[in-house]
C-alpha cells in the first residue's frame, strides 16, 4: 500500500530500506522513498502533500487542506470507537446499512477524525467540501465537515444517494472513491477495482 501511494515498485521500496517480502514494519517507522519518487514529488504547502497515486491537486486545494489538518490538529475528537459508534448510528437513522458505512471509513481514514487527504477530503468519512455542501443542500442544511457528526452526516447521506442511483452495491461502493458517472464511464477497474475489495472486505 506503502508503495501504490508513492507511485513506485514493491520491490524499489524493499531494497531502498533493506528489507524482505516477510520483514514486518511497525507503527512511527521511517520508510526511505525510491530517489526518483523523492526528486518528482512536487512541492506542498504543509505537512499534506499535494499527491496521491497518480493524482496531483492545485495549490489552492493543498492550501485548503493544510489550514483544515491544522484546524482538526486544535480540536478535540472522537476516539476511532467513539467515531465508529456515531457512523453506525448515523447510518441506522439515515436508512443506510451501518457495515458499509463502517466499512467505507475504514478505508477512507480508519475512522480517524483528523484526517485530511491530499484533495482536501475531510474528517472520517474523508468527504470534500464540494460533497459536503450538496449533501447539505439535499439535507437542507449547512455541514460542516469538520464536525465529526456532520461529517458522518455527509458521507453516509452521500452513501446513501450513491447506492440508489447506482446499478450494484459495487459500483455505489466505487463512486464513493471515484464519482458516479467515472465509474459508470469508465467502469471498476485498477485503484478503483481496489478500493472495492478493501470495503468489501470490512464490511
Amino acid at each position: 500500500g506503502i508503495a501504490a501511494r508513492a507511485g513506485v515498485s514493491l520491490s524499489s521500496l524493499l531494497s531502498a530500506n533493506g528489507l524482505k517480502n516477510t520483514s514486518v514494519i511497525y507503527v512511527g517507522r521511517t520508510l526511505k522513498l525510491p530517489g526518483a519518487a523523492l526528486a518528482s514529488k512536487p512541492a506542498s504547502t504543509g505537512s499534506i502533500p499535494n499527491t496521491f497515486l497518480h493524482y496531483t491537486y492545485s495549490a489552492a486545494t493543498n492550501k485548503s487542506a493544510n489550514a483544515n489538518k491544522a484546524k482538526l490538529n486544535a480540536m478535540s475528537v472522537p476516539s476511532t470507537s467513539q467515531m465508529r459508534s456515531i457512523i453506525t448510528a448515523t447510518a441506522k437513522r439515515m436508512g443506510v446499512d451501518p457495515e458499509l458505512a463502517v466499512a467505507h471509513a475504514l478505508v477512507e481514514s480508519g475512522l480517524n477524525a483528523r484526517a485530511v487527504s491530499p484533495a482536501n477530503a475531510l474528517g472520517a468519512m474523508q468527504v470534500v467540501p464540494a460533497t459536503g455542501e450538496w449533501m447539505g443542500q439535499r439535507l437542507g442544511r449547512k455541514l460542516n465537515l469538520l464536525d465529526p457528526y456532520d461529517n458522518a452526516t455527509a458521507g453516509v447521506a452521500y452513501i446513501s444517494y450513491l447506492q440508489r442511483n447506482a446499478s450494484s452495491i459495487d459500483q455505489g461502493i466505487a463512486a464513493y472513491y471515484r464519482g458516479l458517472a467515472g465509474v459508470k464511464r469508465d467502469g471498476i477497474k485498477g485503484d478503483v477495482a481496489d478500493y472495492v475489495r478493501k470495503v468489501r472486505a470490512q464490511m
